[in-house]
Formats: structure tokens, C-alpha cells, sequence
């Protein structure tokens, strides 16, 4: 893709993973504080999970184009991320977004794709979904095993967003594929974990990147409309909270261009200032 060289006698690269975009309250975190974080941790390619970024469920050309103008280069995806009514088009379109590869044969969109850095390496992202409380998805495992044999033959620099509930099953991932890919980061339960390491053969892991979001919340929704359900068993619509705790989550990974093997993984986190002080 295109012409880039490599820059000369670079050692490392930094990648900034972003994790789940909820709401509004997301997408303005990202706007506020993404350009910082790229500029402190001279991030040469930024990957951000959108799959909440319209009003917590889906995406939408617009909510998706807040979030490349605040700084990412590609968007991943998970379960929820054709839950806007007229996304279809858009999601088909976009190259720089990708939805979860083991999602039935014949849908829309790509799971996975090789993109240009600044600095001129070749990075491949792929998105997956996990089953376990999830849905009734291909076998992950299988299905990244494949795409990951064929990208390794473009590129060493391989990132994986592994969309799924089971700490368990994110873990089983990160040993299945240590030493083939550059990183394994889990999406979608909003909690930033604190396991994030390198794994014995090189590969960056964690186990949850965390919610961009409002976290006076749960996990992004209202909490009183939570509660509400939780003890009266009513189903109630949910919204998204209002912001006042509002932070950015992820971490950032520095590899081996050449190799594909991780050195180092830190978390990112970035409170806003609260509106209310």
C-alpha cells in the first residue's frame, strides 16, 4: 500500500490501542485528549475501538470521522457494530475501519486490513469477536490463526483486537497467538485491566483496554436506570451517563519493526477535568 519507506535506522515504533468509544462523552475524551497522548508517547500509528461511539451502541460516518479527526487511523469493531440503522454503507466503504473477521461469511466490511504508518512500516489490524456469553461466532481461534498466516507474509507487525467477555478466553488468545503477532488487546468489558505484559515469545498483551467514557457509570450507562433495573427487574431504555468522570483508556505498545516483537506495553489513562469543579 502506497510508497512509504521505512524511515532510516528506526529501532522501534510506538502504537497507540484505544479502547472502547462510548457515547458522546467518548468521542469528546478522544477530541480533548487524543492529540495530546499521540504528541507525549510519539505515537506513530493509532488503532481505537468504536464499536459504543454512537450513543453507545454502533457507529455512524459522523461519529466515526469525530474520531479519525481526533487523531486515530483505524477504527475496530465488535458486537455491536452494525447497530446503527444505515451504517451498512459507510462501514463498507471505510478501509480504515475493520469488523470482526469471524462474523458469517457474506458480510460487509473487512476484518482485517494493512495500513501505512508515519513511519513507513506496514501494520496489520484485525478485529475478532470471542463466543463465550458472546454469540454464535465462527471459532475465533481458527479464523485469526488463518488471517494471521496470510498477513505475516506481508508484514511482521500484526495487532489484534479481541472483542470479547471472557477474561478467560482473551487469555487463551494471547498464549495462542505469543510469538506470531505484535499484540493481543481485549475490548468491550470497559474495565482497564492491570495484567498487561510481554508474553514469552514477544507478543504485547492485556486483557482489557478499558472504556473512553463517562465512568461515574456502568460501564458507560446512567447508572440510576441501572440500579432502577437491577432491583425492580424493569426494563428501562438505557442512556448514556452524563459526563463528569470522563477518561481515556488504552495502552501503548513499542516494537521491533523488523521482527513484529513487542517491548515493552504501558497503560495510557487521561482524565478530562470535571466540568462541575
Amino acid at each position: 500500500m502506497g510508497n512509504h519507506t521505512p524511515r532510516d535506522k528506526c529501532e522501534s515504533m510506538n502504537v497507540l490501542l484505544i479502547g472502547d468509544i462510548f457515547g458522546n462523552p467518548g468521542r469528546n475524551a478522544a477530541r480533548k485528549l487524543l492529540p495530546g497522548l499521540k504528541k507525549k508517547h510519539q505515537a506513530d500509528f493509532v488503532i481505537v475501538n468504536c464499536e459504543n461511539a454512537a450513543h453507545g451502541k454502533g457507529i455512524t460516518d459522523t461519529t466515526a470521522r469525530d474520531i479519525f479527526e481526533a487523531g486515530a487511523d483505524v477504527l475496530t469493531g465488535g458486537n455491536h457494530i452494525f447497530a446503527q440503522r444505515g451504517c451498512d454503507d459507510y462501514i463498507e466503504k471505510e478501509h480504515r475501519l475493520v469488523r470482526p473477521i469471524n462474523f458469517p461469511p457474506g458480510t460487509i466490511g473487512r476484518g482485517s486490513a494493512v495500513y501505512n504508518s508515519e513511519a513507513g512500516f506496514q501494520i496489520a489490524v484485525i478485529n475478532a469477536c470471542g463466543r463465550v456469553f458472546m454469540g454464535n461466532y465462527d471459532d475465533p481461534f481458527r479464523t485469526v490463526d488463518r488471517e494471521v498466516e496470510r498477513l505475516r507474509k506481508i508484514t511482521p507487525l500484526i495487532f489484534l483486537d479481541f472483542h470479547a467477555e471472557a477474561t478467560s478466553e482473551k487469555v487463551a488468545m494471547g498464549w495462542y497467538l505469543d510469538g506470531r503477532v505484535t499484540a493481543v488487546v481485549g475490548t468491550h468489558t470497559h474495565i482497564p485491566t492491570a495484567d498487561e505484559c510481554i508474553l514469552d515469545q514477544g507478543t504485547a498483551y492485556i486483557t482489557d483496554l478499558g472504556m473512553t467514557g463517562p465512568y461515574d457509570s456502568v460501564i458507560g450507562v446512567d447508572k440510576d436506570i441501572i440500579l432502577d433495573s437491577i432491583l425492580t427487574m424493569r426494563h428501562t431504555k438505557f442512556e448514556v451517563a452524563q459526563p463528569r468522570r470522563v477518561r481515556i483508556c488504552g495502552v501503548l505498545v513499542t516494537a521491533d519493526p523488523l521482527t513484529g516483537r513487542a517491548t515493552s506495553i504501558k497503560r495510557v489513562r487521561e482524565d478530562l477535568p470535571d466540568p462541575t469543579n
